[in-house]
């Protein structure tokens, strides 16, 4: 495969991972230094918000607290696509920018709704054998997510 083509699986299998709650899964396509936020722009107070940010183990005990939150168990479907791959051979990285849409789909399976929009800005590790994910900033357009819901986009 091309560096490229390694690049969109790994977006997309970070996706499948999330997607089937499959967290380990996901971890292991993060770099050790790997960092996530959820941003977005809030025009009623025109500032930039950050609504979740934490480093690699931060998300593990995100991940492994989540059975202790009473939580919307609706399930959530992860649309990616992967628009611009940008590759700095000399920091061995690439920066990414994917279009997100997520589908939420009530636990009886009677209704499917768009749940979120937004991009995906990635920037991926290319040290060693295969890219890792090292920062995702998920930037959001929708900024009424409901209550209840606690896990990452």
């Amino acid at each position: 495969m091309t560096p490229k083509q390694l690049i969109d699986e790994l977006i997309y299998r970070s996706s499948l991972a999330m997607d089937s709650k499959n967290f380990t899964g996901f971890l292991e396509l993060c770099d050790p230094a790997f960092r996530y936020a959820i941003t977005a722009y809030i025009p009623e107070i025109r500032k930039e918000m950050t609504w979740l940010e934490h480093d690699k183990e931060g998300m593990k005990v995100l991940f492994d607290n989540l059975p202790r939150h009473n939580s919307d168990h609706s399930s959530l479907s992860r649309h990616v696509t992967v628009y611009t791959v940008e590759q700095d051979e000399a920091k061995q990285q690439a920066k990414t920018v994917s279009a997100l849409q997520v589908f939420k789909t009530t636990l009886d399976g009677g209704e499917t709704e768009l749940f979120a929009v937004g991009k995906i800005y990635d920037t991926i590790s290319m040290n060693g054998g295969s890219p890792k994910l090292l920062d995702r900033n998920v930037r959001l357009d929708t900024r009424m997510l409901g209550i209840g819901y606690h896990i990452p986009l």
